[in-house]
C-alpha cells in the first residue's frame, strides 16, 4: 500500500466519522430529543404488544388446517417481525397525527425512524426470495446496513471510504466498493432468476400441452440462462473484461474436459435423456437389479425410488449407455407370467379354464386383454403351465400382483379339487439276501 493510497484512506474516514458526528449532534439538539423519547416510547409499546399478540397470533396459525405452505409461512414470518411491524405502524400514525396538528420539521426524527423501520421490514421479507441461509443472512445485514447510511445521507461517504481500500490489477482497479456493488448486483439478480425459474416451473407443471421432459428440460434452460446472466452482469459490475477471458477459458476447459469427464458424460447424457423422450418423471423402470419409479431428473443424476422406500441416484450416463426396462415408455400395458403345476390326473382343459378366471378375480388383472393359459410341459411330477396376464400400473409394483393371482389360483383349485403335486420318490432297503422288496417309501 502506497503513501497515496494511506492518505486517500485517512481521509475518507476521517470525513465519515465527521459526518456521523455531526449526523448524531443534529438527532440529540433539544429540539429533536423529544422526538427521540417519543421513538424509544413507540418501540417499548410495540415490545409489550408483540408479547402479547405473539402466543395469540401463532395458536391462531395452528388452527389453519388445510392452509397452503406458502400461507403458513408467511404467517410465520409476520410473528417473527411482529414487534417491527407494530413499531413502524405506530410511528407512521404518530408521523401523519403530527403532521396535521404542528409543524412538518417537530416529527422529522420519527419520520427518519418509520423510514429506517420500513426499510428494514421490506428487505426482511425480500430476503426470504434467496434460497442458501448463509446468503441470505449476509445479503439481509449488508442491505440493511447501506439502507441505514443512505437514509441517514451517509452512503456517499461510507462509499467513499470503501472506494478508498483498492488493489489495482492490470489495467482494473479493484475496490472494496465494487466488489460490494458487483455482490450485491449477483445477489440480486439470483435471486430474481429463482424467483422467476420458480414461477416458470410451476405454470409449466399446469400445461398438460408440454410432456414431463419437456418441462423439464425448459425449466433448466431457463434457469442456466438466467444464472450465466446474473454472473456475467455482476462480472461487468466491478469492471471485468470479459473478452480478455476467452483464451483463458478454452485453457480452463480444455483442462477440466480431462479431470471432469464423468461429470459433463453425466450432464450431457441428461440433456440427450430429457431430449429423446426415453425416460420421464413417473416411469417404471428397471436397470440390473434396482426396480422402481423415476421421481426426478436432475442434472447429473435421476431419482429413482423403489417400493421399499429407498431412493436410488443413477448416473444419467447409466441410462444411456447400460439396457434399461421402461415399463411405461411408450404405453403403461404389461404383460406378466405366472408359473405352476397340476396333478396328471387333472383334466387340462379344466385347469385352464379355472386358472383364467382365477387370474381375472383380481382387481389389477386388466379384463380387456383377457388371460391365457397354456401347457408348457409335462414335467416328472406334474403338468406344467404358464399363465399370461396384463396390467397397467407396474407403479404399483409386479411381486404382490404376482402373488395375488397365486393366492386367487391356490382358492380356485381347492375349490375344484385340482391338485398341486409335490415330486415323490421310492426308496428301496436292500436286504442280505438281495431282496428289493421296498422297506420305505418317502415323499419329498
Amino acid at each position: 500500500m502506497n503513501g497515496d493510497t494511506q492518505e486517500q484512506i485517512i481521509d475518507a474516514a476521517g470525513g465519515f466519522w465527521e459526518q456521523i458526528y455531526l449526523t448524531l449532534r443534529l438527532m440529540l439538539i433539544p429540539s429533536r430529543l423529544n422526538q427521540v423519547g417519543i421513538v424509544l416510547m413507540l418501540m417499548l409499546i410495540a415490545h409489550l404488544l408483540s408479547r402479547f399478540l405473539s402466543p395469540r397470533l401463532r395458536g391462531w396459525l395452528r388452527t389453519r388446517e388445510g392452509w397452503p405452505k406458502w400461507r403458513l409461512r408467511l404467517g410465520l414470518m409476520i410473528d417473527r417481525r411482529l414487534r417491527l411491524i407494530l413499531f413502524t405502524a405506530m410511528t407512521w400514525i404518530v408521523v401523519l397525527v403530527m403532521q396535521q396538528i404542528t409543524f412538518p420539521s417537530l416529527s422529522h426524527v420519527i419520520r427518519q425512524a418509520a423510514t429506517i423501520a420500513t426499510a428494514v421490514l421490506f428487505i426482511a421479507f425480500m430476503s426470504r426470495l434467496i434460497g442458501n441461509a448463509l446468503v441470505r443472512r449476509i445479503a439481509k445485514w449488508a442491505a440493511w446496513i447501506w439502507a441505514v447510511l443512505y437514509l441517514l445521507d451517509l452512503s456517499n461517504d461510507a462509499a467513499r471510504l470503501l472506494d478508498s481500500f483498492a488493489l489495482s490489477l492490470g489495467t482494473v482497479r479493484l475496490s472494496a466498493l465494487t466488489v460490494l456493488q458487483a455482490m450485491a448486483v449477483m445477489t440480486a439478480l439470483l435471486a430474481g432468476a429463482r424467483l422467476v425459474t420458480g414461477a416458470v416451473s410451476r405454470k409449466l407443471g399446469e400445461s398438460a400441452d408440454l410432456s414431463p421432459t419437456m418441462r423439464v428440460l425448459v425449466a433448466k434452460i431457463l434457469q442456466i440462462v438466467l444464472f450465466t446472466l446474473a454472473i456475467v452482469v455482476g462480472l461487468k459490475a466491478i469492471g471485468v473484461d470479459l473478452t480478455g477471458l476467452a483464451v483463458f477459458s478454452g485453457a480452463v476447459g480444455v483442462g477440466l474436459g480431462f479431470g471432469l469427464q464423468k461429470v459433463v458424460s453425466n450432464l450431457v447424457s441428461g440433456v440427450i435423456i430429457l431430449l429423446d423422450k426415453s425416460v420421464k418423471p413417473g416411469d417404471v423402470i428397471s436397470l440390473g437389479d434396482t426396480f422402481g419409479w423415476i421421481d426426478a431428473l436432475g442434472a447429473r443424476y435421476v431419482s429413482v425410488v423403489t417400493r421399499d422406500g429407498k431412493e436410488y441416484l443413477i448416473p444419467n450416463e447409466d441410462l444411456v449407455t447400460s439396457q434399461v426396462v421402461n415399463w411405461s415408455h411408450t404405453n403403461d400395458f404389461v404383460r406378466l407370467d405366472v408359473h405352476f403345476g397340476t396333478a396328471y390326473q387333472d383334466d387340462p382343459h379344466k385347469v385352464s379354464k379355472v386358472a383364467i378366471n382365477a387370474a381375472m378375480s383380481v382387481k389389477r388383472v386388466l379384463a380387456q386383454r383377457t388371460p391365457v393359459c397354456w401347457i408348457t410341459g409335462f414335467g416328472e411330477s406334474s403338468v406344467d403351465y404358464v399363465l399370461r396376464f396384463w396390467i397397467s400400473d407396474a407403479q404399483g409394483g409386479l411381486t404382490n400382483v404376482r402373488g395375488q393371482v397365486f393366492l386367487a389360483l391356490w382358492d380356485a383349485f381347492k375349490e375344484n379339487d385340482i391338485s398341486i403335486p409335490f415330486p415323490q420318490r421310492e426308496v428301496r432297503v436292500l436286504g442280505d439276501n438281495g431282496d428289493t422288496t421296498p422297506k420305505f417309501i418317502a415323499g419329498d
